[in-house]
């Protein structure tokens, strides 16, 4: 998924940490998580250095910070408050540098700040010791948990009492991370739609019945962009279990629009490597029961199917049922999935699988002039490469997709655009596979990324 790297404020590992013998197989670890207090922040924040930075049972640990086991099982979930010594020590045995002593006083100020605020404080001071915090929060949030800011974050939000934000706030959200992915690398941006999935997770868990439903609305289309940002990243099976989830949601809000978006959003990205072209007319179909009659998604989802089917006749004679259902707009959708120049997308997609040189270019320049999203115009130049593949200029066209591939950073290579490219490879006829423009397609396709 992405960006894997640890931050260089967990290296180097110290020496001096010594690793004792376990005769027992540990039994697995209750998860803990960081948003239900500051005091589970810290826990999680000590486990994660204990178990994932230095590879330490509980008993290992405690026997290198001299600390009870028992009461390190307590601390790392939350369920009992350490003291400023011991927190030192484990910082010391762990090599953490400071952070989790760092964390400890940030947590400590953060409970005397909220009892201020819970026994009326005067103005002034409860904006000093605002101020105070947010120090403290930005020292503290140097890598504790390894996504150092998101942690600073949430303990400043905890700080103010916050209850989560409003639908309409997660609406904006939703939509920032759609831009994100039409404008960005699709790492950083399913990083961050991590972080914010948590943050839902929460409020969920804490909400009103009557916020319950519109949180699911959120959840479903959250989880959609979640499950595109993975499918951009190439990580098939954890986008369609993705896909699961936002279904899932959209069902648990109830509203047809939501349900018909999400499993739209799953059959128009299935067609780039994640799924046969068959399985997404499938997809297709059922989503349609939901309708009740041809969405504008559905329909250019379908057509780009029958057309890598090589049911070239069917999809053109569909594009005239594409342009009435985009007269009618897209339904349920209130952060922007659907964009105009997905018609003519759809066209230029249609027309390239069968060779139509004129039809292909006239759309291709609609959806130049439109798009915004990188990856839509890389894609959109890459059917001219398959078209010309298709009408017999397979040296041009192997060229034109190379060229395309090759201009761009390898972080912007997405998932998306790669398998376009790949499309114009299996255009190309078993009897020119050989050509040197085509080994160059396939070197710049096995790229590392």
């Amino acid at each position: 998924m992405g960006d894997q790297t640890k931050s260089p404020m967990l290296e180097p590992r110290p020496p001096a940490i010594t690793r004792y013998s376990e005769p027992h197989m540990p039994r697995p670890l209750t998860p803990v998580n960081p948003a239900l207090s500051p005091w589970h922040l810290l826990g999680a924040a000590i486990r994660h250095w204990r178990d994932e930075v230095r590879g330490l049972s509980q008993p290992g640990l405690a026997k290198a910070a001299y600390v009870d086991s028992g009461d390190l099982s307590k601390w790392e979930r939350g369920l009992a408050r350490p003291s400023a010594k011991a927190v030192a020590d484990m910082d010391a045995a762990l090599g953490a540098g400071g952070q989790l002593s760092a964390l400890y006083a940030t947590v400590v100020e953060l409970e005397r700040f909220r009892t201020l605020a819970r026994e009326g404080s005067p103005g002034e001071e409860e904006a000093t010791e605002r101020r105070r915090l947010l120090g403290l929060a930005a020292g503290a949030g140097a890598g504790a948990l390894g996504v150092p800011a998101e942690q600073a974050r949430r303990l400043l939000e905890l700080s103010f009492g916050a209850e989560g934000p409003s639908v309409e706030e997660w609406e904006l959200t939703c939509a920032d991370h759609l831009h994100g992915l039409r404008t960005r690398a699709p790492a950083g941006v399913a990083a961050d739609l991590l972080a914010d999935l948590r943050v839902l997770r929460g409020q969920l868990d804490t909400a009103r019945s009557g916020e319950v439903g519109e949180l699911w609305r959120v959840a479903a289309m959250l989880s959609a962009v979640h499950a595109n940002a993975l499918t951009r990243l190439g990580d098939h099976g954890a986008a369609i279990r993705w896909w699961r989830t936002a279904r899932r949601a959209a069902d648990a809000c109830g509203e047809p629009g939501i349900r018909l978006l999400v499993r739209d959003e799953e059959a128009g990205h299935g067609l780039y490597g994640q799924r046969e072209p068959a399985t997404v007319l499938r997809l297709v179909e059922d989503a349609g029961r939901i309708a009740g009659r041809p969405s504008v998604g559905l329909v250019t989802t379908r057509l780009k199917a029958l057309a890598m089917l090589g049911r070239h006749d069917e999809a053109r004679a569909g594009l005239a049922a594409l342009h009435d259902a985009a007269d009618r707009g897209a339904d349920g959708d209130p952060v922007g999935f659907w964009k105009p120049d997905q018609v003519h997308f759809a066209e230029s997609w249609v027309h390239a699988a069968r060779g139509d040189e004129d039809a292909a270019g006239a759309a291709r320049d609609r959806v130049l002039s439109l798009a915004r999203d990188y990856q839509y115009r890389a894609n959109v130049t890459l059917h001219a490469a398959w078209c010309a593949v298709a009408a017999g200029g397979v040296s041009e066209g192997v060229r034109q997709a190379t060229e395309l591939v090759a201009s761009l950073a390898p972080a912007y290579r997405s998932h998306h655009i790669l398998e376009s490219a790949r499309v114009v490879l299996h255009a190309v006829p078993p009897g020119r596979r050989s050509l040197p423009q085509v080994r160059d397609l396939r070197r710049v396709l096995a790229a590392p990324l």
